[in-house]
């Protein structure tokens, strides 16, 4: 059983490569592209949606939870006839997905909280950080162990807390140009 403890995070170093610089502009074009078919949409949700259920939906078969295009639309429609247990699990993960996506919008911070509060939604349920020691990750075939994650209450809380300073330290991230022209 591995015992490693997970280093803190480093401030983000030069992230402004020529790699990563290429990629950035390959994907600012992409995303104009994206932005401009959108626009033709009479009710953009219905793009938005349709995207955050498929994200779900291929997130989770990564988890062997596999469900299909069709119990999700109607789990969407007719949310007391859900067909299956995988789909209900993929349209919490897609809801989990809108609230993530609505507290950093309002808020433009990612914090432990906002986490724990996804979290509520995904697992429904309040139980927030994990306070009991003996999680481990093992693989479903052999039973091996491949990954004991922190188990010390407070190791969880300072990972996470240094996990949030780098995430919404400014200094981390490159400039985002806005729709007006500015920058952020």
């Amino acid at each position: 059983m591995s015992k490693e403890m997970l280093a803190y995070l480093p401030p983000a170093t030069d992230l402004e490569t020529k790699r990563i610089l290429k990629r950035v502009n390959e994907a600012n074009r992409e995303l104009a592209v994206l932005k401009g078919y959108a626009r033709t949409i009479p009710n953009q949700y219905v793009l938005i949606n349709a995207l955050c259920l498929q994200e779900a939906k291929d997130s989770s078969e990564i988890e062997n939870i596999i469900t299909t295009n069709d119990e999700l639309y109607r789990a969407g429609l007719f949310e007391r006839d859900i067909v299956s247990p995988q789909a209900k699990e993929v349209v919490n993960y897609a809801e989990a997905l809108y609230e993530g996506f609505r507290l950093i919008r309002n808020g433009e911070l990612l914090t432990v909280n906002n986490i724990c509060a996804i979290q509520k939604i995904l697992e429904k349920n309040d139980a927030g950080l994990r306070k009991q020691s003996g999680t481990t990750l093992k693989n479903a075939a052999t039973g091996e162990i491949v990954y004991t994650p922190p188990q010390e209450y407070d190791a969880i809380i300072k990972l996470m807390s240094n996990l949030e300073q780098i995430i919404n330290d400014d200094g981390n991230w490159p400039d985002i140009v806005t729709d007006d022209g500015g920058r952020k």
